[in-house]
C-alpha cells in the first residue's frame, strides 16, 4: 500500500465515522483531552484522578473487551523480547546508543539530579559507551557486515558486546526506577 499523507488521513477520517463505536471512542477521547486542557489552569486534582480513572478503564475495557486478542499480543511481545536477548538487532543497539546519549546530555545539564545519581549515570554510560566503541572497532576490523545476521552471531565477541551490554542498560533502567521510588517515598515520610 503505497499511499500519500493526505490519503491516510482520508482513510482515518472514514474510520473514525464508520461506526457507532469509532464515533463514540472519538467523542469520549476528545471530552477527555478537553477537560485536561480545561483543568491545566485550576489543577483540581479530583479531576486528575478522575482523568486517570479513566484512562485505567479504557485499558481494562479493552482488555476484557479483547481478551484473547490482548494475550496474543502479549505472547507475541514477550516472544520479540527473548528473541532480542538471544539474537540482538544492530538497529535496536544503535537507538539504544542514541537513547544513552540523550540522557548524558539531560544528566549534564540536570540542576536537580543529585551528585550520586549523576556519578551513577556517568559510570554506567562511560561502561556503555567504551562497549558500543569496541562494537563499532570490531565490526570494521573483522569485516563484519552489521546487515547480515549469521555472520554477527557467529562473532562472539560482536554478539557478547551487544547482550552484556543490553543487561548493563537494563540493571540500570531498575536501579533508576528504584531510584525514584527510594526518592519519592523518602520525601513523603520526612
Amino acid at each position: 500500500m503505497d499511499l500519500s499523507l493526505l490519503e491516510k488521513i482520508g482513510v482515518l477520517f472514514r474510520y473514525i465515522f464508520s461506526s457507532f463505536l469509532s464515533i463514540e471512542m472519538f467523542l469520549l477521547s476528545l471530552l477527555l483531552f478537553c477537560i485536561l486542557i480545561v483543568n491545566l489552569k485550576r489543577n483540581n486534582q479530583i479531576v486528575q484522578m478522575v482523568a486517570i480513572g479513566v484512562y485505567i478503564g479504557f485499558v481494562i475495557g479493552i482488555l476484557i473487551s479483547y481478551t484473547t486478542y490482548v494475550q496474543s499480543c502479549f505472547h507475541s511481545f514477550v516472544k520479540e523480547i527473548m528473541n532480542y536477548v538471544y539474537f540482538p538487532s544492530t538497529v535496536v543497539y544503535f537507538f539504544i546508543i542514541v537513547f544513552v546519549t540523550v540522557m548524558i546530555l539531560y544528566t549534564l545539564f540536570s540542576k536537580k539530579m543529585s551528585q550520586f545519581k549523576k556519578i551513577v549515570n556517568y559510570a554506567f554510560f562511560s561502561v556503555l559507551y567504551f562497549f558500543f566503541m569496541s562494537f563499532v572497532a570490531l565490526a570494521a576490523y573483522d569485516m563484519v557486515d552489521l546487515l547480515d545476521i549469521s555472520k554477527l552471531y557467529q562473532n562472539e565477541t560482536i554478539l557478547s558486546l551487544v547482550q552484556i551490554s543490553n543487561l548493563i542498560l537494563l540493571i540500570w533502567l531498575l536501579f533508576t526506577g528504584f531510584y525514584h521510588l527510594f526518592l519519592h517515598f523518602k520525601k513523603k515520610y520526612d
